[in-house]
């Protein structure tokens, strides 16, 4: 089986953070057409199954996810 290939893509991370939803999106290089495979707790991996590579992160929740592990510290 061949490997997946984990942070290996050309260009800048993009970013996109939705504030209505709660929902920051993360792209390795432009952001391109992936599937999307929920790997639980509200996290997304972005796999381009063409390349075998992942080039995205879908993270919901993020700011409610910061507030209580914040919370928890104290």
């Amino acid at each position: 089986m061949e490997a997946v290939k984990i942070l290996e893509g050309e260009g800048p991370v993009t970013r996109r953070y939705d504030e209505k939803a709660d929902v920051l999106y993360l792209a390795i290089g432009k952001p391109r057409p992936a599937v999307g495979i929920d790997i639980g707790d509200g996290v997304v991996v972005r796999y381009d199954e063409d390349a075998r590579e992942v080039v995205g992160v879908t993270i919901v929740g993020l700011q409610a996810r910061l507030l209580r592990e914040l919370s928890d510290q104290e």
